[in-house]
């Protein structure tokens, strides 16, 4: 078995009779011994672990398997966890008209959903959470009925990708005094008992139309793109591309504290979203567009005017 793709419902009933079977396993128990069920391994013949948690966590997170709790090592750096909060976790399969109009709130304007943010990040998105580092946004979503129902982290944005620096056009110079209005959406979590179609994609949407007026709120400027990295091994970025982002190229699946390239990192799917008042109809005019705002507006000239 050589990718994840391959997975059917037979590999799922292995999953959950070894989970039955051994209550008493850790998560990293578990991955070595599908590695050794499954043959899977690397070329160098050692079991992929990282990549069979991965899977495991995106089973999860779609309510195919319930892994044990995490069981992380604390150490010097490591910071607490968050303590953990209340809150609704009952199922919600309806469609996305029952449960509108959302309420999208800054977490970080109220103590009540800041707390609540930090939990429900750290518990269930499959990178956990342990604090953002820099400018950041915090988003909380609820539904009419006040339940929670995802939450959302943009923070700073990467500080060289060659797909998204060729799309808007800029050279080092232009890069360097205007990566304050780029933003990176380093966390989206649908909480794992929500299941309605489309909604993803709405808040995406939904958040597209306020974030630069918050972000000027919160650090006196706008922003006008949006980023993000897809990691393709464990999702397809539909909802993305539900949402109108474009896509425009892929990681080198390299860290920036590679220098030697030595680290191997998973290959990630780039996309970015424009923010411009009027919506354009192709991508040239978006690539203007943003070329436009982005570069004319804050005080530098775009590619095409050098």
């Amino acid at each position: 078995m050589e990718q994840i793709t391959a997975i059917d419902q037979n590999h799922v009933q292995q999953i959950r009779a070894l989970l039955t079977g051994n209550p008493q396993w850790l998560r990293t128990h578990l991955s070595v011994e599908l590695c050794k069920l499954w043959d899977w391994q690397s070329p160098a013949g050692q079991y992929k672990d990282m990549a069979c948690r991965n899977l495991l966590l995106k089973l999860e997170r779609a309510g195919a398997i319930v892994l044990p709790p995490r069981q992380g090592k604390r150490t010097f750096h490591s910071r607490p966890a968050y303590p953990s909060v209340p809150h609704r976790q009952e199922t919600i399969n309806d469609h996305l008209k029952a449960l509108v109009p959302l309420q999208i709130s800054v977490a970080s304007q109220r103590v009540e959903d800041y707390n609540l943010f930090n939990f429900l990040l750290s518990q269930y998105h499959y990178l956990s959470y342990r604090g953002a580092v820099g400018k950041n946004i915090k988003y909380l979503i609820r539904d009419v009925q006040g339940r929670p129902l995802a939450c959302l982290l943009f923070g700073s944005a990467a500080w060289k990708t060659v797909p998204r620096d060729t799309f808007i056009g800029w050279n080092q110079k232009q890069r360097e005094g205007n990566m304050q209005y780029l933003t990176n959406n380093t966390r989206f979590l649908i909480l794992p008992w929500v299941r309605v179609p489309h909604l993803a994609s709405y808040i995406l949407s939904r958040i597209a139309r306020r974030i630069s007026a918050d972000w000027q709120e919160k650090y006196g400027h706008p922003v006008y793109l949006l980023e993000t990295f897809v990691d393709r091994s464990l999702f397809r970025g539909v909802c993305y591309q539900a949402a109108n982002w474009i896509p425009v190229g892929q990681t080198k699946g390299r860290t920036r504290n590679d220098r030697n390239h030595n680290i191997q990192a998973p290959i990630k799917d780039i996309y970015v979203y424009p923010l411009i008042e009027e919506k354009p109809l192709t991508e040239n005019d978006i690539t203007a567009g943003i070329q436009k705002d982005l570069l004319v507006t804050s005080g530098c000239k775009s590619k095409q005017n050098d």
